[in-house]
């Protein structure tokens, strides 16, 4: 049996526990938290639940801790400090600063001799992969990545942040017309604004400036400015009702051409659609926990990416089954 440790006990972790459970050759051996242990309660039998500085002294009943902090302050600090004791996974999704924190990782698990996996998900993750393998298949082509429709717990945030807005939800919409051009082989260059609007759904304040509000979330910087946005105003109710959800997905496409005068054009695409974001990304990080384990088993350490991973060790079953059932 793999055991398991999950360091943070949010949507994450949850998603996390949930898959450990899908897995007959894990199981889950601990949970860390920041909150005191007695106010947190797990949803599997046995389970202790510790303060997170307790992780160091559970070295050796831990094969894998799964992190499950968030990208922009927890996990920049946690995965290189948890690299320390243990092989380790995390889901870090900030695309520009990936590079920086390979190497803050990579020099703790090379140190250690751990093996750390980052990004892990679904983007990054399921679709940087395909990212990959669309542009090795078809090298004379260009990619194209559409999210949604989903939320986005980034964008939501930030409209709550603004003053008199009480609650509120953002989903991340593609454009049809754009999807439809890319699908077709014709390789368009589209604008940010022309592949993605969003929608937002608020709450507001008794007595706030609707107005206001709405145009202070559209014209905000690296978040709505570039987009085309649409606001609505709902009741907290409303929200509760149709909102309670983290659903997401998306679409990888690689467009692409072949042949002696490159006549013969082709389109690979990969899409997703989720009914929960966080419980999706837990179960992609379950099964690179494993290939993280065996990886380590075999020697090779330091920080490693969904790109570094034989598809065989994501899988419990042996390469033989592998073969027989899905080659």
């Amino acid at each position: 049996m793999i055991r398991v440790g999950i360091y943070g006990y949010g949507n994450l972790g949850r998603g996390v526990e949930n898959a450990i459970k899908q897995n007959d050759d894990m199981e889950l051996v601990a949970v860390f938290s920041r909150r005191d242990p007695a106010t947190v309660k797990v949803n599997t039998p046995g389970v202790t639940v510790c303060k997170a500085e307790d992780a160091e002294k559970m070295t050796d009943k831990i094969d894998v801790m799964i992190i499950c902090g968030g990208s922009a302050t927890d996990l920049p600090v946690q995965t290189p400090a948890l690299a320390k004791l243990f092989n380790v996974v995390d889901s870090f999704d900030t695309h520009a600063k990936i590079p920086e924190h390979f190497d803050n990782v990579d020099e703790a698990a090379k140190a250690s001799g751990k093996t750390a996996f980052i990004s892990v998900g679904w983007d990054p993750g399921m679709f940087s992969l395909n990212r990959l393998y669309g542009s090795v298949i078809l090298p004379d082509g260009k990619d194209y990545t559409f999210w949604g429709k989903g939320v986005s717990q980034g964008h939501s945030d930030a409209i709550r942040r603004v003053d008199g807005v009480a609650d509120g939800k953002q989903y991340t919409v593609p454009v049809q017309a754009a999807l439809d051009a890319v699908r077709s082989g014709s390789n368009p260059e589209l604008t940010t604004r022309e592949k993605h609007t969003r929608e937002c759904y608020v709450v507001a304040e008794d007595g706030a400036d609707k107005a206001r509000i709405e145009q202070e979330i559209k014209s905000m910087p690296n978040y709505f400015a570039d987009y085309d946005t649409t606001v609505n105003f709902i009741s907290q109710e409303e929200l509760n009702a149709n909102h309670a959800g983290i659903p997401h997905g998306g679409f990888v496409i690689r467009s692409g051409k072949t042949g002696a005068n490159l006549e013969h054009n082709h389109i690979i695409e990969y899409s997703l659609k989720l009914d929960s974001n966080p419980e999706f990304t837990a179960s992609v990080i379950v099964c690179y926990a494993r290939a993280a384990v065996r990886m380590n088993k075999e020697g090779m350490t330091g920080c490693k990416t969904v790109f570094d991973v034989p598809p065989a060790y994501l899988s419990a079953k042996s390469s033989a089954e592998l073969r027989k059932i899905l080659l």
